[in-house]
């Protein structure tokens, strides 16, 4: 789809309007937000793994993968240096490799960022979390968003999760985002990369969900600053239904203490 800025305009304030119109609490129903505590199998489904410290070093992505592989958490998510290394180690685990794309900043041009995704799916990577271009977002330059997704959507053909980088917007940006990413091809839209300070919040992940609600198959991922099995939660029932956190062992560890305590 090829539309002028400003027919992306129209089409963002547009939508912008339909959803601060509906101020309604309904959520669209998610697999996940009847889950009652982090030993429900389900739970694990919704977690992506994920170390993206710039000092992370190959024993502690190992310690990853093994988490990973022990409570059959959804994917890890690395870095692209990591990929290949992480992709051997899950082989026939049935655990994800996820990669990041333009991470932190979201502010290379499109082309790198497309190379960026298909080289990480050469090296094994079945999933992308891309970032946003922050900067064409807020400024208005809808077509460049557009363009700047797809070009990474075409070129990683596996799933697209689209990195908004909510701390720095407005509820309207939000939604803009939102918005451009489904049309663009995204699988999911995504709250944080937790590189910029702040985090997902309930309020962000129910105004995604009903700015994607119109194409079922885009969903929501929360990710920064979720460190509890009850942060979860929230976001599952705020229209989650992926979790991104480098916390999900310290909340299946919680749990087997619980159950094994008496």
């Amino acid at each position: 789809m090829s539309l002028s800025n400003d027919r992306w305009i129209t089409l963002v304030y547009a939508k912008v309007a339909e959803v601060l119109a509906d101020t309604s609490l309904v959520v669209p129903t998610s697999e996940f937000s009847s889950i009652a505590a982090p030993t429900d199998p389900t739970f694990a489904l919704a977690i992506d793994h994920t170390l993206l410290k710039p000092d992370a070093t190959a024993v502690q992505i190992d310690l990853l993968c093994d988490q990973a592989i022990r409570y059959k958490f959804k994917s890890c998510c690395v870095n692209g240096a990591n990929v290949e290394h992480v992709s051997r180690r899950l082989q026939a685990s049935g655990v994800l490799t996820c990669a990041v794309i333009g991470f932190p900043l979201g502010a290379g041009t499109s082309a790198a960022k497309a190379f960026e995704a298909k080289d990480a799916v050469q090296n094994g990577a079945h999933e992308i979390d891309m970032v946003v271009n922050i900067g064409a977002l807020k400024a208005g330059n809808y077509e460049l968003v557009f363009s700047d997704i797809q070009a990474v959507v075409s070129a990683a053909g596996t799933p697209v999760k689209v990195i908004l980088e909510t701390v720095f917007l407005t509820d309207e940006e939000k939604i803009a985002a939102s918005f451009i990413a489904a049309e663009a091809g995204a699988a999911f839209v995504k709250t944080c990369t937790g590189f910029s300070g702040g985090g997902a919040t309930a309020a962000d992940v129910l105004l995604m969900r009903k700015s994607v609600a119109y194409k079922p198959y885009v969903k929501v991922k929360a990710s920064a600053g979720i460190r509890s099995f009850e942060k979860c939660v929230e976001m599952f029932v705020s229209g989650a239904e992926r979790i991104g956190t480098s916390s999900g062992t310290a909340i299946m560890e919680s749990a087997e203490a619980v159950a094994g305590s008496y």
